[in-house]
């Protein structure tokens, strides 16, 4: 390994230094990816001050349940947050719904 780093963390180098933007919430290879039930990833900006999640202009990713995906849809339904990107997390691999979305 270079530097004593992980391979997480050399594909986490490898990811901003092409670009990839790094967002509030979740870090792209958080452990909640991994998790048996985790089944959506989601971006997305905060609209308002009174989201129950994060703070309104903030960008979140979060790593998600079928729960609490269902729980972000109701939220941006009220307003609150607005889904930039979403993906289908299959044993921690993404599956985004279209190539363009932001990453």
């Amino acid at each position: 390994m270079s530097n004593g780093k992980t391979i997480g963390e050399l594909i986490e180098e490898m990811r901003l230094k092409a670009g990839a933007k790094e967002y509030h919430g979740h870090e792209y290879m958080a452990l909640e990816r991994f998790a048996d039930d985790t089944r959506h990833m989601i971006i997305f900006d905060v609209l308002t001050k009174d989201s129950p999640v994060g703070w309104q202009g903030e960008r979140t990713r979060l790593f998600l349940t079928d729960e609490g995906y269902r729980k972000s849809l109701e939220n941006q339904e009220k307003g609150h947050i607005k889904i930039l990107s979403h993906a289908r997390v299959v044993q921690g691999h993404l599956h985004y719904d279209k190539k363009e979305q932001i990453r």
